[in-house]
């Protein structure tokens, strides 16, 4: 069947009814592809390849590639209403992670090429270079470092490149850019109209969340027939697409939307109403689409009520102020970031995505202040936003906030325990007991043997039940643990833990930082699991 992009007004009933029967054509076989091959591909994407990050080490099917690939196509092709920025995600997140695997490597660097591809998938469907490393910085990568920092600015910046030689450097939406004016003036309208308009796309982005969750609730509970399912939500979809073009010439809910977005920011619809009523139909309509089993994103569906609310507000605007500077365009284009901003929790992908999507350097203020306002609106209506509350609701849990691990260059010596008594090998466990309860209340005892360090013994059950595997140990040897191993006293906790790790240690055993081989006495305390998990929740939650 055609693409719902070659459909027009002009068409007879029968061919605008057809986008009906694409609808369901073409959503018979997304749930065909989906369901047989790779259930992950249902939905939009990203919620699925940050659960292979947090919860599957990275791994994620090759599979998922092809089936993501074809199915997101059919969706998009037959007219459901949903995005690509999903499906390029999962699509490159698959290659990163398949390529990762295939040459065997380690969990972190799994992770790595994964979010590396994810956001050079980004990178090259939507032209941003930019946007495509601050999408898997803000969303992707559990670790923020060099080693992780530079595979996502190779690959972003590689794919923008091999992009632009295939679709050109042009940006992807085209705006009649007004000149960067020598001098900065303060307009206090201006400013207030951005805030208030920041105000609105916090709550539309919390609407959008809601009913995409009730979408995605209310349609599996009600129809257990994954066929059935699609079809009726294809056919909802269908029949407002339809609605809208026998009403107002053209199918403005079907599809990713780009062509709407582009007559906005051309001044091509400005009647308010009929924004207004396209932002509702846009966040039904993807809400009605993802819930009943399509596969696509939610990122060009939140640009598109980002430019129809933003639209309508410009257009109130300049109806109760004629003489107003801000043209509507411009607050679409604010818009569009503000819903994107408060929908994905990602502010700095936001601004600087729709920038460079539309390279108007002169909304980068009220850019700023509307997305950090319609965030802040958003986290005090519902904490999670619109990628893990899908998540949350399976009990998968994602990361709020991520930290610096400055605990990891804390010094040995401050983070020890030195609650220590030295005993002799052949110490009686019951005199071993009796010395720590009366006088020392020590949480550790060295064992020494002959002026050399036999071992350590943990004061817990341990040694309180004085009983390892049904035979009755004597002395404080009998209970000592071996697997340890030395670290200096300024030894940042990183090289200690590595050590640790390394030998397939319980604990390490802090000692005196001088020359030769340490004895009982140059021993200083010691760091093992509990020292370490103390530090790290200090450190992290305070």
């Amino acid at each position: 069947p055609r693409s719902i992009a070659h459909l027009d007004a002009g068409d007879e009933f029968g061919t605008r009814y057809r986008i009906i029967k694409q609808l369901g054509v073409g959503g018979m076989g997304v749930v065909y592809l989906v369901k047989n091959y790779a259930p992950e591909a249902r939905g939009h994407g990203v919620p699925e390849v940050m659960d292979a990050i947090y919860h599957k080490e990275g791994r994620v099917r090759p599979i998922v590639a092809v089936i993501k690939s074809l199915a997101s196509a059919l969706s998009i092709g037959s007219g459901a209403s949903v995005g690509r920025e999903g499906p390029i995600v999962q699509i490159g997140a698959a290659l990163g992670s398949s390529f990762a695997t295939l040459i065997n490597l380690p969990s972190w660097q799994r992770i790595t090429l994964l979010a590396a591809g994810a956001g050079a998938g980004i990178a090259a469907t939507f032209n941003t270079p930019l946007g495509g490393v601050l999408f898997t910085l803000e969303l992707m990568l559990p670790e923020v470092s060099p080693r992780t920092f530079l595979p996502v600015v190779i690959a972003t910046g590689s794919a923008a490149y091999v992009g632009r030689l295939f679709f050109g450097l042009q940006p992807a939406f085209l705006v009649a850019l007004a000149p960067v004016p020598s001098e900065q003036t303060v307009d206090v309208v201006n400013l207030l109209a951005f805030v208030a308009l920041g105000l609105l796309c916090g709550a539309a982005s919390w609407g959008f969340i809601r009913t995409l969750v009730f979408c995605e609730e209310f349609f599996p509970k009600r129809f257990a027939n994954e066929y059935l399912r699609n079809a009726v939500g294809m056919s909802i979809v269908g029949l407002m697409g339809y609605l809208f073009v026998v009403t107002s010439g053209h199918y403005y809910v079907n599809g990713v939307g780009y062509g709407t977005i582009q007559a906005i920011l051309q001044g091509h619809i400005t009647s308010i109403a009929l924004l207004a009523l396209l932002c509702g139909a846009k966040i039904i309509a993807t809400s009605v689409s993802l819930g009943s089993g399509a596969s696509g994103g939610v990122f060009a569906p939140s640009l598109y009520i980002g430019a129809t609310l933003g639209g309508a507000f410009g257009a109130v605007m300049l109806f109760f102020w004629p003489g107003h500077s801000v043209s509507v365009a411009e607050y679409a284009m604010v818009g569009m970031a503000a819903v994107v901003g408060g929908g994905t929790g990602a502010t700095m992908t936001a601004i600087t995505m729709v920038f460079e999507m539309t390279r108007d350097y002169n909304i980068i203020i009220p850019l700023i202040m509307a997305v950090a306002i319609a965030v802040g609106v958003r986290r005090a209506l519902m904490s999670e936003n619109i990628y893990t509350i899908k998540l949350v609701r399976r009990g998968r849990r994602i990361p709020k906030d991520r930290y610096s691990n400055a605990y990891l260059v804390r010094i040995a010596h401050e983070i020890m325990d030195n609650s220590i008594s030295v005993m002799p090998a052949d110490t009686p466990v019951e005199q071993a007991l009796t010395y720590v309860a009366e006088g020392g209340g020590a949480h550790f005892i060295l064992v020494q043997d002959g002026g050399r360090i036999a071992g350590v013994v943990p004061f817990d059950s341990r040694i309180a039940m004085r009983d390892t595997h049904g035979k009755q140990p004597v002395t404080v040897r009998d209970l000592a643990i071996t697997d340890y191993v030395l670290a200096r006293e300024n030894s940042i906790l990183e090289d200690v833990m590595r050590r640790i790790r390394e030998r397939n240690a319980t604990l390490a055993l802090v000692v005196r930082d001088k020359p030769g081989i340490p004895r009982p006495g140059d021993v200083l305390g010691v760091i093992g699991k509990p020292q370490i998990a103390d530090i790290m929740l200090k450190t992290q939650i305070g």
